[in-house]
């Protein structure tokens, strides 16, 4: 196994990202400091998204970083790394591991799996395929992805049902049925839950609303007191 990716066993990866209007979009700088305090929390590794923070948080921080560039399918549903030219970008901006969209959707004509074989093909980097069911994963295993991350799990057309909470059963599926690493990704919100995807066999945790979105994490508060005060 790679070197680089033995480093992560075990540990926690924060995904630093910020979106649109977010006050944390504003500056390339500020996810570096997010990643830089993750750091200090004893983080093993980094995610984010788009080349300027990449490039800021490589600069603020030693720790490996997965990167990724996000655009859109047809349907409106989350793309990640979904073309050549990406892919050429993250690699040039010293991306330690390159996430890619592993789903069976196609993108430069070709689905998820095919896509990877054909980046590890052209550029030998370590790729990481984001995954949304346990038959992609094992397409993206053959097709020579590195490690997978159940990311995609509840964001995808097929699987938009299990959008409430971590997906317990497709980590186990996939941490049974690979023999890569397989990272613990999307809506893993609390340690509790972090702990419980250890337990499963995860290779690593990734996660980020709860850490480097507070925006987010105020809006669930107001939620759940609202619940409350509108009862009354």
């Amino acid at each position: 196994m790679n070197k680089l990716i033995e480093q992560l066993k075990g540990g926690m990866i924060v995904s630093c990202q910020a979106e649109g209007d977010d006050p944390f979009n504003a500056d390339p700088e500020y996810m570096a400091l997010f990643a830089r305090a993750a750091e200090m929390g004893g983080a093993i590794g980094i995610r984010t998204q788009g080349i300027a923070k990449l490039e800021a948080i490589k600069r603020a921080t030693p720790l490996p970083v997965i990167g990724l560039l996000k655009s859109q399918f047809e349907d409106g549903t989350v793309r990640i790394t979904g073309s050549f030219d990406e892919v050429e970008q993250l690699i040039t901006s010293m991306s330690d591991i390159v996430a890619i969209d592993g789903t069976f959707r196609k993108r430069e004509g070709l689905t998820g799996p095919e896509f990877i074989r054909e980046v590890k093909k052209r550029y030998g980097c370590l790729v990481l395929a984001d995954i949304a069911t346990y038959d992609e994963a094992k397409a993206c295993e053959e097709a020579g992805a590195d490690c997978v991350s159940t990311t995609l799990n509840g964001y995808t057309p097929d699987t938009m049902q299990y959008h409430d909470g971590p997906n317990y059963e497709v980590l186990k599926e996939c941490v049974n049925g690979l023999s890569i690493p397989v990272f613990a990704e999307g809506r893993y919100n609390t340690p509790s839950e972090a702990g419980e995807a250890m337990k499963l066999g995860a290779y690593a945790v990734i996660s980020g609303t709860a850490i480097t979105r507070p925006r987010v994490i105020t809006q669930w508060f107001v939620e759940e007191i609202n619940k409350v005060t509108n009862k009354k």
